[in-house]
C-alpha cells in the first residue's frame, strides 16, 4: 500500500492547497518511517509468509507500537500539534488526518496483524481485512487511489493558476512527474524490485514532486 499512501497525500493537496506537498508526503508515510526506526532497534519487525518466494503483500508485520490503533492516533496527534505550531491550526488538522490515514489504508490491506493497544497489551484481537490475500484487488485499489488523486490534483492546480503557458507547463510537469513516480513505485513494489529502488522513488516523490509543487501558483482560498 506504499503507493496508495503517497497517492492519498497527493489527493489531499488538491483540497488543502495551503499545505506544502512535501509535508503531506512525509505525513502520509509517517507511521512507516517510525516503523523503520523501531525495526532498526529490533523493537518491531516483519517476516515474509514464504521467504523463498517473497511477493507483493505476502508479509506479516509486527509493528505493535507504530501501527497499533492507539499508537497511530497518538503519533498522528503529535504530528498535527507540531504542524500547528510550525504553520497554523488548519495545517495541523490536515497533517493529523493525513498521518492517521496510513493506519486506515493499512487496515484494509493488512492481514490481521494490527493491534489495538501499543505492545498488543491485553492480547486483544488483531485487526486487518486482508486484501493483500488477493494481490490483484489490492493493486486495483492502489491504482484507483492514484488515478483519482492525480486527477483531483490536476483539476485543482489548473483551477488555481493564472492560465499563462508557463503556469500550465508547470502544472503538466508537476502532475506528470507525480503520476509517473507513483506508477513506478507501484511497479517496484508489485514486481519485488530492490528496497533501494523503492527508497529512491519515495525520496523523489517527497523532494522532487514537493519542489515542483512549490513552483505552482497555488491560490489558497
Amino acid at each position: 500500500m506504499t503507493t496508495g499512501h503517497f497517492g492519498f497525500g497527493l489527493g489531499v493537496k488538491a483540497k488543502a492547497r495551503f499545505v506544502p506537498l512535501w509535508i503531506l508526503m512525509i505525513s502520509t508515510y509517517l507511521l512507516d518511517f517510525i516503523f523503520i526506526i523501531l525495526m532498526s532497534f529490533g523493537i518491531e519487525s516483519f517476516k515474509s509468509i514464504n521467504p523463498t518466494h517473497p511477493s507483493y503483500g505476502a508479509v506479516i508485520i509486527h509493528a505493535y507500537y507504530s501501527h497499533s490503533l492507539v499508537g497511530a492516533l497518538l503519533i498522528s496527534g503529535v504530528a498535527g500539534i507540531i504542524a500547528k505550531f510550525i504553520w497554523d491550526n488548519k495545517t495541523g488538522f490536515v497533517i493529523g488526518i493525513v498521518a492517521f490515514s496510513h493506519w486506515i489504508l493499512d487496515l484494509i490491506v493488512h492481514r490481521p496483524d494490527l493491534p489495538i493497544l501499543p505492545g498488543n497489551a491485553g492480547n486483544l484481537p488483531l485487526l486487518g481485512f486482508g486484501l493483500w490475500k488477493i494481490p490483484i484487488a489490492s493493486v486495483i485499489l492502489e491504482l484507483i487511489i492514484v488515478g483519482v488523486s492525480v486527477y483531483l490534483y490536476y483539476k485543482s492546480a489548473m483551477n488555481s493558476i493564472d492560465k499563462s503557458n508557463e503556469n500550465k507547463t508547470r502544472v503538466y510537469l508537476a502532475v506528470g512527474t507525480s503520476g509517473l513516480l507513483l506508477l513506478a513505485l507501484l511497479t517496484s513494489d508489485f514486481g519485488g524490485f530492490s528496497l533501494s529502488l523503492n527508497i529512491l522513488i519515495m525520496l523523489l516523490l517527497i523532494v522532487l514532486c514537493g519542489w515542483l509543487d512549490s513552483r505552482l501558483d497555488w491560490k489558497n482560498s
